[in-house]
């Protein structure tokens, strides 16, 4: 079986994503389960067949220890590992055994997937108990690619991750249809998602750093940049949940990262396999992203939303040509009723 673990700061739409992601893939077919394991999310948009806070609630644990939010999650993910982890992954491994396609959301701190050991116990546990290969999905805000240093830190913040879940992971550039109103960015989209030549963000940073303490730590920004560079492993991809090219995009990627193979589950995947054919991933991926969602925005909205609106009223057409086909047969019965009623029953249709 397959799944995912989405990570990624607060404010980086993992709910969100796990609520489209679902959708989704319950639109091509694709059985799935949401497992939330963020014992402060008391607010889940979507439906949850596995919920860590029906084990263990960050208010309880809070007001029993005195803990703030950060402390008391940590306390609780470790009290999840220590005393509830068998109960918690035997219930994983029944959605497993339904052959669910998981979905994992996350926490938000950043703690739990940079260095911290709770994320990385549940999933080592989880792989080799169940033999599900997951995929981490790392979202970040692209309100993020407006300031270089954040910019530098996401990067840092992604490589960490990769690095402490050691599993396969895709990082992704989230609300990318809200990043053409932040204001012009000083490169193309494409710059920040292929993340090369890191050395021409420093006039920028420079420049973003006019405080005496600022200066002094670009150069240690610089630095961090160099590093990222040197391990090759970081790169973005982007996503609009809403956007279905974008996610059928997205989920073609990660089903490559975590091998995911057509035929693997019941039903579904023909249905996957030509939205994939009919234009989805290829031909998303044919597209300039700064063209498609800066300098071109309004244009390629239009054009999905027209094309959108099209496959509705094809559909409709579909269904108004079965219902018609439904209302002839109902009358051709009744004629057929009315006819051997009227002959007796002792017509040819009959014999």
């Amino acid at each position: 079986m397959y799944g995912q673990v989405v990570i990624g700061p607060p404010g980086a739409g993992k709910s969100t994503y796990c609520h489209g992601m679902y959708q989704f893939l319950s639109a091509i077919g694709r059985k799935s389960s949401i497992i939330n394991l963020d014992p402060a999310n008391d607010r889940l948009p979507y439906p949850c067949d596995l919920d860590i806070r029906d084990y263990i609630e960050l208010e309880d644990v809070m007001n029993e220890l005195n803990l703030g939010p950060n402390g008391g999650l940590m306390f609780a993910m470790e009290s999840l590992i220590a005393n509830g982890i068998d109960l918690f992954l035997a219930k994983v491994k029944k959605l497993i055994d339904e052959k669910s396609y998981l979905l994992f959301d996350c926490p938000g701190q950043i703690e739990l997937f940079t260095h911290h050991s709770a994320l990385h116990k549940i999933f080592t546990t989880l792989t080799k108990e169940t033999k599900i290969r997951l995929c981490v999905v790392s979202l970040v805000d692209s309100i993020y690619l407006t300031s270089p240093s954040q910019y530098i830190s996401i990067l840092l913040l992604s490589l960490r991750s990769m690095l402490q879940l050691e599993l396969p992971q895709v990082n992704v550039i989230s609300k990318i249809d809200l990043l053409k109103g932040y204001g012009p960015l000083p490169f193309r989209l494409d710059y920040y998602t292929e993340v090369q030549d890191l050395h021409y963000l420093t006039p920028h940073l420079e420049k973003e750093s006019n405080s005496i303490l600022g200066k002094k730590y670009v150069r240690l920004t610089e630095l961090i940049g160099e590093l990222v560079e040197e391990f090759h492993l970081v790169a973005f991809e982007v996503l609009f949940v809403e956007d279905k090219q974008s996610m059928i995009n997205l989920l073609s990627i990660i089903d490559k990262a975590n091998g995911y193979s057509f035929g693997s589950e019941v039903g579904g995947d023909t249905i996957w396999n030509e939205a994939v054919r009919q234009g989805g991933s290829a031909g998303l991926q044919d597209i300039d992203i700064h063209e498609r969602w800066i300098d071109e925005k309004e244009k390629y909205d239009e054009e999905e939303r027209k094309a959108a609106a099209d496959a509705m009223n094809i559909d409709k057409d579909d269904d108004d040509e079965n219902q018609a086909v439904d209302i002839e047969d109902v009358e051709w019965e009744a004629a057929l009723r009315d006819w051997e009623e009227e002959h007796g029953g002792s017509g040819v249709m009959n014999r």
